[in-house]
């Protein structure tokens, strides 16, 4: 296969559609990953109604045997995978909550998906990544994943805090720099993403951005040049702090 060969994870909607949308444009052959069938399968349909070929992998990241299921079967259809954009993930928390008050259970449910079903994927697919010429891995990260942020009267998430969300989301970070730093000398770039306040079904009517704006940060870093940076987290490419 010619064409440079993307994965998007939970990409039947908002952000992770978009990015699909996008990177298809730039002539990538992307896999549409989702975890329910018939969502993905209908997101696949209104790509190609607009003339826009995508395939549907069925992954759920929050089940060892669908991840694992899914990297097997993309390691018999691929010789190799470009660009891993890791963009699935969940919100549980609500602005109301008490930290004293979360149930431990709350966390657990967020870091299975946001950050041990991710390191599970990524570590299946980096074999086919190491065969790509120069792949790409994107981690779809947040603001609210800063603690130079967090912890600064005045910045622009002090005052809004997802406790298990950010946890999982700063963790999502430590694990983007310690595998950009374990693959810092082969041709793989791995970076965060922060999307930005996007009118999605998390970021509600009320955010600044579009969502055709808010998949821009991942198709950048997942297009970057081989002299472009690796164990950062960008906006729209400017660096935030960690």
């Amino acid at each position: 296969m010619s064409q440079k060969i993307a994965l998007v994870t939970g990409a039947n909607k908002g952000i992770g559609l978009e990015t699909v949308r996008q990177l298809a444009q730039r002539d990538f052959h992307v896999i549409l990953s989702a975890r329910d069938q018939a969502k993905g399968q209908q997101a696949i349909t209104d790509l190609k109604s607009e003339g826009i070929n995508a395939e549907f992998l069925l992954l759920d990241m929050a089940s060892s045997d669908s991840i694992q299921s899914a990297a097997t079967s993309l390691a018999e259809k691929f010789s190799h995978l470009d660009v891993l954009i890791n963009n699935a993930g969940i919100n549980l928390d609500t602005t109301e909550d008490a930290i004293e008050n979360i149930p431990v259970q709350r966390y657990r449910d967020t870091f299975e998906t946001n950050f041990f079903g991710l390191i599970e994927l990524t570590q299946a697919l980096i074999p086919l990544l190491k065969k790509a010429p120069a792949a790409r891995i994107v981690n779809l990260s947040s603001i609210l994943s800063s603690l130079t942020y967090h912890a600064q009267p005045g910045s622009p998430t002090y005052d809004f805090k997802w406790a298990a969300y950010d946890a999982s989301k700063t963790a999502l970070n430590a694990y983007t720099v310690h595998l950009a730093y374990a693959l810092r000398d082969t041709k793989i770039k791995v970076n965060s993403a922060h999307p930005g306040w996007v009118k999605t079904d998390m970021g509600g009517e009320s955010a600044l951005m579009e969502i055709t704006d808010g998949a821009k940060t991942s198709v950048q870093l997942a297009t970057l040049p081989n002299d472009g940076p690796t164990a950062g987290l960008f906006h729209m490419g400017q660096p935030l702090p960690w």
